[in-house]
């Protein structure tokens, strides 16, 4: 095994205040590399600050993160591009600060930003001239360049269209396809957790902790709608779920009606079989196979002419 593969995020009994108000408490986890976890939950329950920890953006001060990945990158809910320079410049922002020579990261630069769909022309512009899709492949391009073993995900896609949105999902799974990028994403949206993710982690309560967790075993790329679908409506028809995001209880379907109206039917049981489910048995009861001779047992049991 190698260094790479070996790497992990582990989280333990993490707690974590502002002033007198505790917003996470009891919080474990653990990431290893080519991995992806999701944490969902309503808005407040802490998935932020939690992020912003394992980033090292907030100082932890009870329990303990133990980032073993070298290299770590993160993600904005906006694309947070600087207006002065162009779209390659902010591609090769994280190289220039590792002081590389400038030739070398505006070629590693434009090479990311072909990967994310981005031609010479885009590449050139200034962020205003570019939508909010491009912007955003800009950001990732920006963060992946740097050739991350850990990608934080603040919600980055929240804002693009159903479209959009795929094709970043395609272009972030590309890149774990072709190493072993480990990440940790927030989202409100749980069919895009259940999309991307290896498990989802349901955070909820005051204060918050990690109250339901998903383990999806089949790899992402080889997800398809209908699956997805199904897995997003097993995650949110947990009762523990729906309370975290303040669901309602599901309505009753006419066949769960009449189920919990009539009990179940047991062979052990026939007044609980319905009529037509039953089998008439053509053997005496036992009360008279007993009173009879063996030879008129086997006759009886027989089914007999009727008389002419």
């Amino acid at each position: 095994m190698t260094i790479a593969a070996a790497a992990a995020l582990r989280v333990s009994q993490l707690e974590h205040a502002y002033g007198p108000r505790t917003v996470l408490e009891g919080v474990e986890l653990q990431l290893s590399a080519g991995r992806t976890l999701a944490l969902v939950g309503p808005s407040g329950s802490g998935k932020s600050t939690l992020l912003h920890l394992c980033a090292g953006l907030l100082t932890v001060r009870r329990g303990r993160i133990d980032n073993g990945f070298a290299r770590t990158a993160m993600l904005f809910q906006q694309p947070h591009l600087l207006p002065w320079k162009t779209a390659l410049a902010n591609v090769a922002l994280g190289l220039k600060a590792r002081a590389m020579p400038r030739a070398q990261r505006e070629s590693a630069a434009r090479t990311m930003g072909h990967a994310m769909g981005l031609d010479d022309v885009a590449l050139a512009q200034f962020p205003a001239q570019l939508s909010g899709g491009m912007q955003s492949r800009v950001a990732l391009a920006r963060a992946l360049v740097l050739e991350p073993d850990l990608l934080l995900l603040d919600e980055p896609f929240s804002a693009l269209d159903i479209g959009l949105k795929g094709q970043m999902h395609r272009l972030l799974l590309a890149e774990q396809a072709r190493r072993p990028l480990a990440v940790l994403m927030i989202t409100h949206d749980v069919m895009e957790a259940v999309t991307l993710a290896d498990s989802v982690l349901v955070m909820a309560g005051t204060p918050a902790g990690v109250r339901w967790r998903l383990d999806l075993a089949l790899p992402a790329t080889e997800r398809s709608d209908e699956w997805i679908y199904r897995q997003t409506a097993r995650l949110l028809a947990q009762p523990v779920v729906r309370a975290a995001f303040d669901l309602p209880a599901p309505p009753a379907t006419p066949a769960s009606r009449r189920q919990t109206s009539r009990p179940a039917a047991s062979p052990r049981n026939p007044a609980r079989c319905r009529t037509r489910d039953r089998i008439p048995s053509r053997r005496p009861p036992p009360h008279l196979r007993a009173a009879l001779p063996p030879s008129r047992t086997a006759a009886a049991a027989r089914p007999q002419p009727a008389p002419l």
